[in-house]
């Protein structure tokens, strides 16, 4: 199958996906911009070892736009953002909100500068540095991630990103994780997301930073 065909047979998907999570699909063809040049620039730069167009629209586009609804507030951080996931699709859905990607590897950064440049999203923010070392001017109402690390870590890492009572959103696996209760953080929920067209179900982790203590 040529490649046109490829990404109208996938596009259908995405739409389709969108609609099962109550989502509207115009987007839909900015996601499928997106995807491509991801599976460009992996050629080149191993950005994901995820690459087939099928398993890029479930793994990728649908498992993000799957916890889109639960983004609360306008600054959103990205934390280990490697190719984009969730926070370039956070930028397509909601242009209201302003999305910062941190990675600290050059090669995705400059990915996810070209992405910015090509689908024109004047809402999203590339910074390449170490989360250790990120000290933004103003902190973040959301700090999410995917897989960036253990859930423990993740919010140790990140203390210092997220404004007191921020919400932080960390995309994991059906596995369970325990929040350790020396971090200054208290567990808001563990949702079940399932993801359309995926049989494994995942789970988001909603915390709120409750002081600063560890700043």
């Amino acid at each position: 199958m040529n490649e046109a065909k490829l990404i109208k047979l996938h596009i259908n998907q995405l739409i389709d996906g969108m609609h099962s999570l109550n989502l509207p699909s115009t987007q839909a063809p900015v996601i499928m911009d997106y995807l491509q040049l991801l599976q460009k620039w992996n050629k080149t730069y191993n950005l994901t070892a995820i690459d087939e167009w099928s398993d890029m629209v479930t793994h990728h586009a649908l498992d993000a736009l799957a916890v889109i609804k639960h983004f609360k507030g306008q600054r959103v951080l990205d934390v280990g953002t490697g190719g984009g996931i969730p926070g370039v699709l956070v930028a397509i859905m909601c242009p209201e909100k302003q999305v910062a990607l941190l990675d600290a590897v050059g090669k995705k950064a400059r990915f996810l500068r070209q992405v910015k440049r090509d689908l024109k999203l004047q809402n999203m923010e590339v910074v390449h540095d170490r989360v250790e070392n990120y000290f933004p001017e103003e902190k973040f109402d959301v700090v999410t991630s995917r897989a960036f690390s253990e859930l423990n870590q993740f919010l140790t890492l990140t203390t210092h990103l997220g404004t007191v009572h921020g919400q932080y959103l960390a995309m994991k696996g059906p596995k369970a994780e325990t929040l350790d209760s020396n971090l200054p953080f208290k567990q808001v929920a563990v949702w079940d997301i399932e993801v359309p067209f995926m049989s494994e179900t995942r789970k988001l982790y909603e915390l709120e930073k409750i002081h600063e203590n560890c700043d």
